[in-house]
């Protein structure tokens, strides 16, 4: 299979995430990219460096202020006396105020949901390459290939379309799923990562022509707690185009396989033209931010369930975090596909 990566994903190189309140080095540290890479190179499959595509995609997707706060937001942090090194938020407006600043402080907090995505000097340019993985992918996908597989790093499905989140800035499979929708009309996104893609479900939410499907650990217990619940579906022209599957902890290869069923069986009845998954390999039983039990054998029965489906695929990789079957995982997952 084809594979899109560039090592200029390194420059988004972020140090910091606090989780239950205590400081600790960010899980979604360059190395992942590596492992995946090696793994893929070693299995046989295709790397090529992606064609850069400038910002019009996500231009698309995303609102010009959350834009402009990522490429000059980094800048007007430094700027501030005692600023940290990265732009991690310290007020947000939550439920009770609702008036944007032009403050810093007040622009981090309005545009990063969490402080799992802090935002360093190289974020703005590491993000857009990850784009441009996503969006390579989908071109060849687009013009006959049957699959194709884009090595995003940073990941996106928790991006909206104006806020960061979970360790995601630009939304890849977003902006390739509104390419592809443009060009192909009906397409799906079915999401695997152990995290709802709530940024995709966001996106699409009043979108008739993309089908969003996820499948996740249940947000009642789990990031992102706020979103991702049975009941979401979707609102007016995309009423009845987000299906969630939210699954208890500790599901093993047997529940997931069947929960999938239903998600694909879904997927069938809409019939896209074009498939996109996001890619997470995080509900690893191994996998050290995961609660699911997915073993290296079931990526690989996930994957052949999904490419039975006999649609063109892009595969876009979202979280999966450094373990020691994270590379093997990957490599199943593509062989079964």
């Amino acid at each position: 299979m084809r594979v899109f990566h560039s090592p200029d994903h390194i420059r988004h190189s972020p140090k910091t995430f606090i989780a239950r309140g205590q400081i600790v080095d960010s899980p979604e540290m360059p190395e992942r990219a590596e492992v995946l890479l090696a793994a893929l190179a070693a299995a046989g499959h295709r790397i090529e460096a992606p064609r850069r595509h400038g910002t019009t995609a996500v231009e698309a997707i995303h609102a010009a202020g959350y834009l402009a706060f990522l490429k000059d937001g980094y800048q007007a942090w430094r700027g501030l006396p005692g600023a940290s090194a990265e732009v991690i938020p310290n007020i947000h407006p939550g439920r009770n105020m609702a008036r944007p600043s032009a403050h810093p402080v007040a622009r981090a907090g309005w545009y990063q949901a969490d402080t799992a995505c802090p935002i360093g000097k190289g974020t703005w340019e590491g993000a857009l390459v990850a784009v441009d993985c996503a969006l390579s992918a989908t071109e060849v996908v687009l013009s006959g290939e049957r699959a194709a597989y884009g090595l995003c790093r940073p990941p996106g499905h928790h991006a909206f379309a104006d806020q960061a989140g979970g360790f995601c800035f630009l939304n890849n499979v977003a902006a390739a799923a509104d390419i592809a929708a443009r060009t192909k009309g009906r397409v799906a996104v079915l999401d695997v990562d152990v995290h709802h893609g709530n940024g995709t479900q966001g996106i699409f939410w009043r979108r008739p022509d993309v089908l969003f499907v996820s499948l996740h650990a249940d947000p009642a217990v789990y990031y992102p707690f706020f979103a991702g619940y049975a009941d979401e579906v979707g609102e007016g022209a995309g009423a009845g185009t987000t299906f969630n599957l939210p699954l208890p902890p500790g599901t093993g290869d047997e529940a997931y396989l069947e929960a999938l069923g239903r998600g694909l069986d879904r997927i069938r009845a809409y019939a896209p033209a074009l498939l996109l998954v996001s890619l997470g390999l995080d509900a690893s039983a191994d996998d050290p931010l995961g609660i699911l039990k997915i073993s290296t054998a079931g990526f690989r029965r996930i994957a052949v369930e999904i490419a039975a489906l006999g649609l063109p695929t892009v595969l876009i990789q979202e979280g999966g975090y450094l373990s020691a079957s994270l590379g093997a995982n990957a490599a199943a997952f593509l062989s079964g596909f």
